[in-house]
């Protein structure tokens, strides 16, 4: 289960994702070199012609080629959902699976437009198919934002088939599909004026997905696109049901209590993932891709829940710390997070120590954004101050 959300702005794109997996499954954040290509690229389950690539920025699952979500150097932004069709997933033979596509799609695409189509291209010639959720067993199909400076689009799927969406202002998705009859690009197999929802399975439950995607909505409407800010995501990205905290810089003081258990009505579920022993959010992303090209890329990542985490300021695709690629990091982060779903009132000294180190984090960025050589430094510096007050915070989980 995920959320993403996006908003084109005239200065432009906001992009956001809080990707939830397996409680127990490590995620990886890494800075991704350009590639020549080869004669053949391995994914996680198919051989096909290698390609040149891009030099990008993702968070991927320790045993998956793909990526949850990402960046790349070109400006152009993709994350996935799971979502449930007519179509068994589960009787598909193995082909390009979910990750798979938003890493193509970020390796090959200089804009959305073209990360579309070559996500779709792939998508017709090689299908999909394949386990996705290594700890259940489970496959399924994705939908995904797909997003740029100046544009953005909702592509959802089912199988081979595909229907894509302009983006306005805002969008937002979660684990169902959204799509009606307002979709624009299709595959060949969906006739005219098709309602896409068709494809949704009648069976499949939609009030966990609902419940999340109405706070994404309440979130892009609560200022025009314009005004939203990459703080206002971070807030959002932290919701357990109550409402937007955390935003770096603002005395928002931290919940007195996490998310209960799963609930048929979709209660019990947030945005910032808590259903203990099974699904968490492991990693989230907020990226601003300017359309000034002389303005920097910025992203701000937080490995683990974002909760218990810090949103690190990293420069895209060069200035991001190597150590959010080692899994004792991601580890160290899982830890604080059991502790605070076993004791709620953990998490308030947690806040206490990495928000004001948060703050400080995002307003030093500020100054240093404008000069390529000081970025570099930076995070490499601010990821040492992260790590410092980690270390600090094992206590309460030794």
């Amino acid at each position: 289960m995920c959320d993403i959300l996006c908003a084109v702005r005239p200065a432009g794109t906001l992009f956001a994702k809080n990707s939830d997996r397996p409680s127990t499954e490590v995620q990886l954040i890494e800075a991704l070199a350009p590639r020549s290509g080869s004669d053949t690229l391995r994914t996680t389950y198919v051989e096909m012609p290698d390609a040149s690539a891009c030099a990008l920025t993702g968070a991927r699952p320790d045993w998956l080629w793909g990526l949850e979500h990402g960046v790349n150097e070109h400006r152009v932004a993709i994350g996935n959902e799971k979502t449930w069709t007519t179509l068994d997933p589960a009787r598909e033979p193995e082909a390009l699976i979910g990750m798979d596509l938003v890493r193509l799609g970020l390796e090959r695409g200089a804009t959305a437009g073209e990360a579309l189509e070559v996500m779709t291209s792939l998508l017709a010639e090689h299908g999909q198919g394949g386990v996705c959720d290594q700890t259940t067993g489970e496959s399924y199909f994705s939908s995904f934002i797909i997003a740029d400076p100046q544009a953005a689009w909702v592509l959802e799927t089912s199988g081979r088939s595909w229907v894509a969406a302009p983006v306005g202002e805002t969008a937002a998705i979660s684990n169902r599909l959204t799509i009606r009859d307002e979709w624009t690009r299709a595959s060949p197999d969906i006739a005219a004026g098709t309602d896409w929802d068709r494809f949704r399975h009648p069976d499949a439950p939609t009030a966990h997905a609902d419940v999340r995607l109405a706070a994404s909505r309440a979130c892009l409407a609560a200022a025009p696109a314009a005004g939203l800010t990459a703080a206002a995501l971070a807030a959002h990205l932290r919701d357990h049901g109550d409402g937007p905290w955390g935003a770096p810089g603002e005395p928002h003081p931290a919940p007195s209590a996490l998310p209960g258990e799963y609930r048929p009505d979709g209660t019990g579920v947030s945005v910032c993932m808590h259903i203990r022993g099974f699904q968490n959010t492991t990693s989230s992303i907020i990226a601003d891709l300017p359309a000034d090209l002389g303005a920097p890329l910025r992203a701000w990542v937080a490995p683990g829940s974002p909760c218990v985490s810090v949103f690190v300021p990293v420069f895209p695709p060069d200035a991001v710390p190597a150590a959010l690629a080692d899994p004792a990091a991601w580890r160290a982060f899982a830890a604080l997070r059991d502790r605070v779903e076993a004791d709620s009132s953990a998490l308030a000294p947690i806040r206490a120590a990495f928000a004001p180190l948060e703050a400080e984090l995002w307003r030093e960025a500020d100054e240093v954004a404008p000069n390529p050589e000081r970025r570099a430094a930076f995070v490499e510096t601010a990821w040492r101050r992260v790590s410092e007050t980690l270390a600090s915070l094992q206590t309460l989980v030794s």
